[in-house]
């Protein structure tokens, strides 16, 4: 019996490495489609791994400001909401900046043929605009905060200008990502206390480990195509050998943020929360099949939950 077409695999007004039934679907307006997947709303996963960083960092310092007794929940609380929709607006910004840079590679490759600008479903015109748009709101969510906190965000706006480029110039496009996602892990302690210090400084290379490791494993769904249209990028560079390399990098991100912890002072529910984070990367380490493209999204999204448990913990850690 001849196989029937599936009606969603050729609605072209959809992108192939997104759930077809998301949200953006049932709720936006056909038209703004395209904008909707230039900014990845319908993969959360995105903006979820820019935010824990920030949450994190925010939670660290809000543990320091109890030794003292000057914590005040309803900041912290206000921080974090103000994290979120900079989070998702940032990490729309930065979609939509890597989209313009990249459209004629994505146009190249399986995965991303189908996104709004290669399938010539919105201009780069448009897409400007959409961009501005964004980076407005982020700038908006920015404002909120301490003229340190200022200037500390617009700093990030370089390292995210260069992350696009960096998969043509170096194998480690990856390092470049983290600097540009674990930026969160100091504007959290930079938006309570309006200065840096060290524990935030070392939460953030910590951080930066951590984005290494999982955007590697996200990296090796692309990895055939990415070699044909000569696309650099650590899981290329690995191999073989990205299980010993994820070793590194997820141990790397445990004692740096273990050392972090240490140097604030933080209760034991923060060492314990670290732990079953640390538990789930070793998981994922010891289960990877890099040629298995599904496992991959599904480990690399696994990591929404690992900062999940970090901040829990490092809540917990404020009630003891």
């Amino acid at each position: 019996m001849p196989k029937l077409p599936d009606p969603i695999a050729e609605d072209h007004s959809r992108v192939a490495d997104a759930p077809s039934d998301n949200w953006v679907y049932r709720v936006l307006p056909r038209p703004l489609w395209p904008h909707a997947q230039l900014a990845r709303w319908d993969r959360p996963i995105g903006w979820q791994l820019l935010m824990w960083p920030c949450f994190w960092s925010a939670a660290l310092a809000a543990n320091v400001a109890s030794q003292s007794g000057a914590w005040s929940p309803s900041v912290t609380i206000w921080h974090l909401v103000l994290f979120m929709v900079g989070a998702i607006a940032m990490r729309g910004a930065g979609c939509t900046w890597n989209d313009l840079v990249d459209y004629k590679i994505d146009a190249r490759v399986a995965r991303t043929r189908s996104r709004p600008l290669p399938s010539g479903r919105i201009s780069k015109r448009a897409a400007a605009v959409f961009l501005v748009a964004q980076a407005l709101v982020g700038l908006l969510v920015l404002l909120q905060f301490n003229l340190f906190s200022i200037v500390l965000g617009i700093a990030s706006l370089g390292v995210v200008a260069i992350y696009p480029f960096a998969k043509r110039f170096t194998d480690w496009p990856q390092f470049f990502l983290g600097l540009a996602f674990s930026w969160g892990a100091l504007m959290g302690w930079a938006g309570l206390f309006g200065e840096m210090s060290l524990a935030p400084l070392v939460l953030y290379a910590g951080a930066i480990a951590w984005t290494i490791g999982y955007d590697t494993i996200y990296a090796h769904q692309d990895k055939e195509d990415d070699a044909l249209v000569g696309v650099r990028s650590t899981a290329r560079l690995f191999g073989d050998n990205t299980k010993q390399w994820l070793v590194l990098f997820y141990g790397l991100f445990a004692a740096l943020t273990l050392f972090a912890y240490w140097s604030s002072g933080v209760g034991w529910p923060a060492y314990a929360g670290l732990a079953f984070g640390v538990v789930l990367l070793g998981w994922q380490i010891r289960v990877i099949n890099i040629d298995d493209a599904d496992q991959c999204l599904a480990l690399f999204k696994a990591n929404s939950r690992v900062g999940l448990i970090v901040f829990l913990g490092l809540c917990a850690a404020l009630l003891v």
